[in-house]
């Protein structure tokens, strides 16, 4: 008899980066939650069977998540990466950000369901400066509530597993006394057909990717109606076509004809003059932005900053080959989400829905972990 599939909740879920990449290592999720609906509404369209809702998570208990999902077992994993630009090396790192104290949060909730397992991610920063202290004390709490940390704890870095972007983060991963403590995931290439490992580049996530400049129609509409170039084996893991033996998750082909996400922007001569004179692994000298290289990682993609904040445009990267910034199906493969995953149709909330949320392989191997502690 086949043993069912331990259960997970999604805390700051976002748009659902951490959801699949834990289901992808075999977690049911049974829940997830958000303070910003517009995430929400994209995460219930990816993971229609999951229920989904808009709380802010400060001013709920545990008892009350688990009436939501009427859930009255007990949760193997409890997940989540509460809003961390207060830590981030990118933003400003203002220690007066109140958002620095949803890790808090996190520890309370956990202490209130008191899953076997946990895993809060974060910014690298979360290890340097004010952020430390902090952490010291996420740590003093969680371990009041009966929970271990894994340590030393550690940021890892995307690229390691078989994500085409340079994205550290730091993960803490807690487990309850009674329960035998994981390990970090090591560095874990892609394994193509031949048996070769490798760890793909800009080249192997959107190289198949339509010519959106042959398409004027994308200005007006997201999605691309045609076919799709030759494919590395990476994009053909991003297509559905292929399936790894770690991913738990059957083979799902793209979302549709169209293929969404590749709605065009409209640059200046100027810009566009510019972006046609930077070298690409270079940066552009006016914008800023970097522009990639087809043979190098991606850098971090960002999110740009919410409606409180400004509604401030990150920066974004220029396509290695045409002068233009990539689209949001270009930064999704960057990201390791798969071609039938849907965001917000226009593309600052798009980017901040991406640039926010943990690529999916890298979370499919810490789950993996976990798994393992687990005995699955």
């Amino acid at each position: 008899m086949r043993k069912s599939r331990p259960i997970a909740i999604d805390l700051f879920c976002g748009v659902g980066g951490m959801s699949l990449g834990f289901k992808q290592a075999g977690f049911r999720v049974i829940g997830a939650f958000d303070s910003e609906g517009r995430h929400v509404k994209a995460y219930k369209k990816n993971f229609p069977s999951v229920p989904a809702f808009t709380v802010d998570l400060r001013r709920v208990r545990g008892d009350q998540l688990m009436e939501l999902l009427d859930c009255r077992s007990e949760i193997d994993l409890v997940f989540g990466g509460p809003p961390c630009q207060g830590f981030s090396i990118g933003g400003k790192r203002d220690v007066n950000d109140e958002r620095n104290l949803l890790i808090y949060e996190f520890a309370r909730l956990v202490r209130q369901i008191k899953p076997k397992y946990f895993v809060l991610e974060n910014v690298e920063g979360l290890m340097l400066g004010h952020a430390k202290k902090m952490l010291s004390s996420f740590v003093h709490r969680i371990r009041l509530a009966g929970y271990g940390v894994v340590e030393d704890i550690h940021a890892l870095n995307a690229a390691d597993f078989g994500v085409p972007q340079r994205r550290k983060r730091t993960f803490v991963i807690g487990y309850r006394s009674d329960m035998t403590r994981p390990t970090y995931p090591q560095p874990t290439p892609i394994i193509d057909r031949f048996g070769k490992t490798y760890f793909p580049v800009v080249r192997d996530a959107i190289g198949d990717l339509p010519v959106v400049e042959d398409c004027d129609e994308l200005f007006e509409q997201d999605g691309y109606v045609g076919g799709l170039g030759e494919a590395s084996h990476y994009a053909k893991l991003m297509r559905g076509e292929i399936k790894e033996p770690s991913d738990a998750l059957p083979k799902r082909r793209h979302n549709g004809n169209p293929l969404t996400g590749c709605l065009r922007t409209r640059h200046t001569k100027q810009s566009v003059t510019r972006f046609m004179e930077t070298t690409p692994g270079k940066s552009e000298q006016v914008s800023r932005f970097h522009r990639l290289s087809y043979e190098s990682f991606a850098p971090t993609i960002r999110a740009g900053t919410g409606t409180d904040r400004g509604s401030h445009t990150s920066p974004r990267p220029i396509h290695p080959e045409y002068p233009r910034c990539i689209t949001v199906r270009e930064a999704a493969r960057l990201h390791s989400y798969p071609d039938w995953f849907e965001f917000h149709p226009t593309r600052w909330h798009a980017f901040r829905q991406i640039g926010n949320s943990v690529p999916p392989r890298m979370a499919r191997f810490v789950g993996i972990e976990v798994l393992k502690a687990m005995g699955c």
